[in-house]
């Protein structure tokens, strides 16, 4: 754009041709027209522009014009819009030196009348005296605004610098005249700009790196002409420079800002999708390629819902998104939700997304953060399938609770001749322990306890079958070691295909003769204490645990037992409880507790050690089985 345009009031047109030392110039075009002079003519500014000078100049040979610019004026005639023909007298007025092979020219109008074109020098002088107020004006109305106005020599030396150098940078109108422009630059600037004074063009928007006085760096945006007279000789340079060291920090630190943001965008885990108010992508970072298999090239510029949404739910996303465009209601944003997604290849998966709107204007972007839940979904359903099996575990697990309950004595046997009392306290789980006392006739009293390995249902099977087998041998005439031979031959191909085994001891009490006789197959031996001795003695005899091997030998022994003699029988969850520091019960604070209470009855008893060991481990529930029977002779 050339200065002066619609400034002064006369009548004024900027044209443009090539170089009047061209050999053959180019037709003039006519670029600006203010309104005065279109008026004039009959036209609009926006006409005339762009259309050769031929259309408005009445002798047909404009290129003439840029011939005689010498002269700096001619007469001549124009035409008007409506044809009539205007005398006039037409003074030159070079704007700029060449650009791209270039000339602009200001041709002033003076209109002739009744052949006074004395007068022309007059108006002339009015016209320069006009330019040079609406020059004054402009300065005044640049330094008010803060830019510095500068002219240079056609070396680059400072002839001219308005007083808004100092506020820039810093220094005087004195300090800057005389002085060549690269002397303010820095370093780098010295080197890149050089070019811009030898190539005679005028330059627009060029970032300049000063340095202020007091030694901080300012940048400016700097627009510079080349003033050049009708000879084509470079008079000077003339120039603004506005400071712009605030905008420049804050478009490096938006600039620096984008960059983190882009990076968290590229690095994220999850594809984050960016939309447009009509629902195409922006951006798609790495992420949303490996999950959907669409490269960004792809995807930007595509339509969100044919890339990634499943055909069935398209319809429903474009009218939430319709809607959400007319009322600003939508209840899916920001907040975490799950869908289904769709990759390229027509496969799809659960994803979870957080989708916002941001609002820009009168429009709207919308910015999707989508994490695939496939795993998670997986796992979620595993966890939900091993619920159920654990419901149903827990389930079967009661009932088998409650068939061993129902197997177990109901209550105790008090008779003249003895007292027996026991309890079966189970793990969390169904547990393998086993108790049982019965009269096998009128004089005989059996008792048994056993431990079968582990704590499940298994384990609970074998009890169930080992007390079948039991109660059936006991209907018949044997000893405590044939029963437990016959148990150990009956149970061995069960207990060996299910790698389990059992512990047990077996006591039989004859009333009549106070004999007891017992067998064991490697279970914890019973205390016996003695009425009349202060300490318990073990019960032991030799024999294997059940399931071992066929055709075992049982050792059996036998004593007499007398009045206010006790037993306690017990499996090794008893002994083996454990304290929070981790140290068990064991067979001493058993045998302790035993002593303590042998004054009482056997539920007296029981109940008792249950209660110390409750304290000692600090826990009503217990990781084994605690099963234990004392027996009392009357």
């Amino acid at each position: 754009m050339y200065s002066f345009t619609d400034k002064p009031a006369f009548n004024i047109i900027i044209v443009e041709s090539g170089g009047i030392n061209s050999a053959e110039p180019s037709l003039p075009l006519i670029r600006q027209v203010n309104l005065n002079a279109a008026k004039l003519l009959g036209y609009t500014g926006v006409e005339l522009i762009n259309k050769p000078l031929t259309m408005i100049y009445a002798d047909g040979n404009s290129a003439e014009l840029f011939a005689n610019l010498r002269d700096n004026r001619i007469e001549g005639e124009l035409i008007t819009k409506s044809g009539r023909h205007i005398p006039v007298l037409l003074l030159f007025t070079a704007l700029s030196g060449p650009m791209q092979d270039k000339i602009g020219i200001a041709i002033q109008i003076q209109i002739l009348g009744d052949g006074k074109i004395g007068q022309a020098g007059g108006e002339c002088r009015k016209i320069e005296s006009a330019l040079a107020e609406s020059e004054e004006r402009f300065r005044q109305m640049a330094e008010m605004a803060g830019e510095w106005l500068w002219e240079q020599d056609p070396k680059g030396y400072y002839i001219y610098s308005s007083t808004a150098v100092k506020q820039i940078l810093g220094h005087s109108q004195n300090d800057v005249i005389g002085k060549h422009y690269t002397q303010f630059l820095t370093a780098q600037d010295k080197v890149d700009q050089q070019h811009y004074a030898d190539s005679r063009r005028p330059f627009y928007g060029l970032i300049n790196h000063y340095r202020h006085k007091d030694g901080h760096p300012v940048f400016t945006e700097s627009t510079g002409l080349p003033i050049i007279d009708a000879a084509g000789k470079l008079l000077k340079w003339r120039g603004v420079d506005r400071d712009i060291t605030a905008q420049k920090h804050f478009q490096d630190a938006l600039i620096e800002s984008e960059k983190r943001t882009r990076l968290i965008i590229e690095s994220s885990l999850n594809a984050i999708v960016i939309m447009d108010a009509y629902g195409i992508i922006t951006d798609w970072n790495p992420q949303s390629e490996k999950m959907f298999g669409w490269t960004a090239e792809e995807a930007v510029g595509s339509r969100l819902e044919e890339l990634i949404i499943p055909p069935r739910f398209r319809d429903i996303y474009r009218q939430g998104l319709k809607l959400f465009l007319h009322t600003g209601i939508c209840p899916l944003f920001n907040q975490v939700f799950e869908h289904v997604a769709m990759r390229r290849d027509g496969t799809e998966f659960p994803v979870e997304v957080s989708a916002s709107p941001l609002k820009l204007g009168n429009t709207y972007i919308f910015s999707a953060f989508i994490h695939n839940i496939t795993s998670r979904k997986a796992a979620e359903q595993q966890i939900r399938k091993a619920q159920i099996e654990l419901a149903i575990t827990q389930s079967e697990i009661k009932i088998a609770q409650k068939i061993q309950v129902s197997l177990l004595p109901s209550a105790p046997i008090k008779s003249a001749y003895f007292e027996i009392a026991g309890i079966c306290l189970p793990a969390d789980q169904v547990g393998g322990d086993y108790f049982d006392y019965f009269f096998r006739d009128e004089s005989h009293l059996d008792m048994v306890i056993a431990d079968v390995s582990g704590h499940s249902i298994g384990p609970a099977l074998f009890m169930v079958e080992a007390r079948s087998a039991i109660r059936t041998q006991a209907g018949r005439s044997g000893t405590a070691s044939e029963i437990l031979g016959v148990l150990n031959n009956f149970l061995f191909d069960d207990l060996n295909k299910a790698d389990y085994f059992i512990t047990l001891f077996y006591l039989q009490y004859d009333i009549a003769t106070q004999q007891l006789s017992f067998a064991n197959a490697g279970h914890p031996p019973p205390l016996l204490l003695r009425s009349s001795q202060a300490e318990c003695q073990a019960l032991d005899a030799d024999g294997l645990i059940l399931g071992i091997r066929k055709n075992i030998v049982f050792e059996e022994k036998s004593l007499t037992l007398a009045v206010g003699d006790l037993l306690l029988i017990y499996t090794d969850g008893l002994t083996e409880a454990e304290s929070p520091d981790g140290e068990f019960f064991g067979l001493r604070r058993v045998s302790d507790a035993f002593i303590r209470h042998a004054g009482y009855t056997p539920q007296h008893i029981v109940a008792a050690i249950l209660e110390e060991l409750k304290q000692f481990c600090r826990r009503e529930s217990f990781k084994d089985d605690i099963t234990l029977m004392v027996f009392k002779r009357a």
